[in-house]
C-alpha cells in the first residue's frame, strides 16, 4: 500500500504552524528555520494534493481542509505521545518513579533529604524531569510533580507541602564586617535584593511588604535590585555583599552549613492559597511506589515546617487540572 500521508515530523511541524498561525513561532517550537517550516508545509500540500493554508504578506490562515487535518494531526500526535509515555512506564517498571520539579526544589530541598528516602525504600528508584514548565501526566512520561500554585487541578490529586516563608538573609562576612544589622531600619544602609514575580493577583513577597511588616515606615524601594530568579538573589547575597529576601525552606542547607545567616524574626508568607504541592493523577494514588513517595515527602514537609517554626495549613488541597509551574522567580 502506497504512503498517502506525511511522516510524524512533518505532522508535528504542521500542527505547530496550525496552532500558532505563524511559521516563525512554529519554527521556534520545532527547532527549524521559518523557511524550513514553509518548505515542509508546501511539501505536505503537494503530497496530499490539498491547500492547507492561505498565505498573505502579513498572515496565514487555515483553509477548511487545513482545519480538518489540523484537528486530526493534534489528536494523532497526542495519542501517539500518550502511548509512548505508557510504554516507557511499562519498561521502567512499578518500582521506578519519574518526578517533575524545578532545579531549585531538587537541589535545595529534595536532595539534602534523599538519604532518608533511600534508607526507607532502597528498592524504589526515582528519576527527575527538571523543568519550570507545565507537564501533562498523560503525555510527558512523568508520575508525579512538585509545583507551586493553588493546588486546584482538575483530575489530579494535590497535597500541600511546606509553607513558603520569606525573610532577609546575608552572608556571615557582611554581618561581621558591614554596616551594623541590629534592627530592621539598619537594612536601609545596605544593598537589598528580592524576587520580582506575580501571578493571578498574587505578588511574591518583596522588600516593601517586608518593611511594612517590620514597622519601617516610608521605605523607598527605588534602590532595590529585583531579580526574576531566586538563585540570583542567593548568589548576590553569598558573593556580592547584598541582603536578600529568600524562601527559607529553599536555603535551609545554606543556613545550616554557614553560608547564609537569617536576620531578625520578621517574615512574610505568600498568599494563603499558594504553596508547593505534590501532584499526581488521581488514579495513580493507589500505586505502592506513589503511596510510598507520598508518605515520605509529606513527612519531610512536616519536618520542614517544624524547622521553619510555622504551623502548616491543611495539607490536602483537593483535585485539579495540572501542576502549575512557578517560574524560577518563585524560588522553586
Amino acid at each position: 500500500m502506497s504512503r498517502t500521508f506525511p511522516g510524524t515530523r512533518a505532522l508535528r511541524t504542521f500542527e505547530a504552524a496550525a496552532r500558532h498561525l505563524n511559521f516563525t513561532r512554529a519554527a521556534e517550537e520545532v527547532g527549524l528555520t521559518p523557511a524550513a517550516v514553509s518548505y515542509q508545509i508546501k511539501e505536505m500540500e503537494d503530497q496530499l494534493g490539498l491547500v492547507l493554508f492561505t498565505r498573505s504578506s502579513r498572515a496565514i490562515q487555515l483553509t477548511p481542509a487545513g482545519a480538518v487535518l489540523s484537528e486530526a494531526a493534534a489528536g494523532a500526535l497526542g495519542s501517539l505521545q500518550e502511548a509512548v509515555s505508557r510504554a516507557r512506564r511499562m519498561v521502567r517498571g512499578s518500582a521506578h518513579l519519574r518526578l517533575s520539579t524545578s532545579a531549585r526544589i531538587a537541589s535545595n530541598w529534595l536532595l539534602p533529604r534523599w538519604p532518608r528516602f533511600k534508607a526507607l525504600h532502597p528498592q524504589l528508584e526515582l528519576s527527575f524531569d527538571i523543568t519550570d514548565q507545565l507537564r501533562e501526566f498523560g503525555t510527558d512520561d512523568i508520575d508525579l510533580a512538585i509545583r507551586f500554585g493553588t493546588g486546584q487541578y482538575d483530575g489530579l490529586r494535590a497535597h500541600r507541602l511546606f509553607e513558603t516563608i520569606v525573610a532577609p538573609v546575608c552572608s556571615p562576612r557582611l554581618l561581621a564586617g558591614g554596616p551594623p544589622l541590629q534592627a530592621p531600619a539598619d537594612l536601609l544602609s545596605h544593598t537589598l535584593c528580592h524576587v520580582d514575580w506575580k501571578t493571578d493577583g498574587m505578588v511574591w513577597p518583596n522588600w516593601p511588604m517586608w518593611m511594612a511588616a517590620a514597622g519601617v515606615d516610608d521605605f523607598d524601594d527605588s534602590r532595590c535590585i529585583a531579580f526574576d530568579d531566586s538563585s540570583h538573589v542567593v548568589q548576590a547575597v553569598i558573593e556580592g555583599g547584598a541582603v536578600g529576601l529568600v524562601d527559607l525552606a529553599m536555603i535551609a542547607t545554606d543556613v545550616s552549613e554557614g553560608r547564609l545567616v537569617r536576620l531578625f524574626d520578621v517574615a512574610v508568607g505568600v498568599a494563603q492559597d499558594y504553596a508547593y504541592h505534590l501532584v499526581y493523577p488521581a488514579e495513580a494514588g493507589d500505586r505502592p511506589a506513589v503511596s510510598a513517595f507520598r508518605a515520605w515527602v509529606l513527612d519531610e514537609a512536616r519536618r520542614s515546617n517544624a524547622e521553619l517554626g510555622v504551623s502548616p495549613r491543611p495539607v490536602d488541597a483537593g483535585q485539579g487540572h495540572r501542576p502549575s509551574a512557578a517560574p524560577s522567580a518563585a524560588g522553586d
